[in-house]
């Protein structure tokens, strides 16, 4: 009987980490070789909303530590093979969660002699912020100037969080994004 109860709630619970998770998309042009990518270069994406400096320098630091982990070398020349800026936007969306209280009594449906009986229940909600980060990252092959693959990470700056965990949740986001690159080609 015990373990009918627990496995309900372990469900409910997995599913509701699951809608926190982070949410990873990619594209790329399959016209381009990704093998003659050995180099790249920082560059700033023109219109792009600017982080901190520290958020600047945590986002390149993970780009930079999974680019290596594929082979890639960063560069200053001019003449790298690809050219790699990001995006990053925070925000907020507001959540509203409510639930229903059961039934109440008093007038209504039901059929007392004196025409009360059982109605609706009373619904109570709660309103919160949730502050949403989305990571876009862009590579763009130097010769032609072109974008070759993007990636984006959802729920993955958060301002409001602490230290550590901006960090845990970058780098895990970074990772998860750039197990995409480079591409499958499927002919």
């Amino acid at each position: 009987m015990r373990a009918r109860l627990i496995f309900p709630l372990v469900l409910l619970l997995a599913s509701a980490g699951s809608a926190l998770a982070q949410d990873i998309r990619y594209n790329f042009d399959k016209e381009a070789n990704f093998s003659t990518f050995k180099t790249y270069k920082w560059v700033v994406i023109k219109g792009a909303q600017q982080l901190s400096d520290l958020a600047d320098r945590q986002v390149k630091a993970a780009v930079d530590a999974e680019l290596a982990k594929k082979g890639l070398a960063k560069s200053d020349s001019d003449t790298a093979d690809l050219y790699i800026g990001y995006q990053a936007a925070v925000g907020q969306e507001k959540q509203y969660t409510s639930f229903d209280t059961g039934w109440g009594s008093g007038p209504g449906w039901g059929g007392g002699w004196y025409g009360g009986g059982y109605g609706g229940g009373m619904s109570s909600g709660t309103t919160s912020t949730i502050y949403v980060g989305q990571l876009a990252l862009d590579m763009y092959a130097s010769q032609p100037h072109k974008l070759v693959w993007r990636g984006v990470a959802s729920k993955t700056l958060d301002t409001e969080a602490k230290p550590e965990k901006q960090e845990k949740n970058l780098n895990k986001a970074v990772e998860k994004m750039l197990k995409k690159y480079p591409p499958e080609v499927k002919k």
